[in-house]
C-alpha cells in the first residue's frame, strides 16, 4: 500500500472509531446546525465538561471537528469536508453494491421471463 493511501486508510479508521461513540456522533450531529462551545455541547449529556472535551479532542484528531478562538470563546465546528470525504468512500461501495443488486434483479427478471415463456407453451 502506498504511503498516502495508508494515510487515507489512516483517516478512515480514525474518522469511524470516533463516530463509534455515541456521545461523539450526537456532538457531530449537534455540530451539523453550526458552531458550539463545550459547555453548549455539554448541555444535553449526563457527563462532565471534561468528558466532553477530551470527546470533542477524540473527534478533533480524527479531523472531523476543528476549534477557533473569538476571545474568550473557543467554539467547536464540524468540518464538513472530512464528512464529505467519509460519504465519498461509502458511496462507493454502495454504488457498487447497488450495481451488483441491480444485475441481480434483470437475472431474476430473464428467469421468471423464461419460465412464464415455457408454461405459455
Amino acid at each position: 500500500m502506498e504511503t498516502t493511501e495508508k494515510q487515507e486508510a489512516d483517516a478512515l479508521d480514525l474518522a469511524f472509531m470516533a463516530l463509534a461513540d455515541p456521545v461523539r456522533r450526537a456532538i457531530v450531529a449537534r455540530l451539523s446546525r453550526g458552531e458550539a462551545t463545550v459547555n453548549e455541547l455539554a448541555e444535553p449529556f449526563a457527563i462532565t465538561k471534561q468528558a466532553v472535551s477530551k470527546h470533542i479532542q477524540v473527534l478533533e484528531q480524527a479531523g472531523l471537528v476543528t476549534r477557533s478562538r473569538d476571545a474568550q470563546r473557543r467554539p467547536v465546528h464540524l468540518d464538513a469536508a472530512a464528512l464529505e470525504r467519509l460519504t465519498a468512500w461509502i458511496d462507493r461501495y454502495r454504488l457498487i453494491a447497488e450495481g451488483r443488486f441491480r444485475r441481480l434483479d434483470a437475472l431474476l427478471d430473464t428467469i421468471k421471463d423464461t419460465e412464464k415463456k415455457e408454461e405459455d407453451r
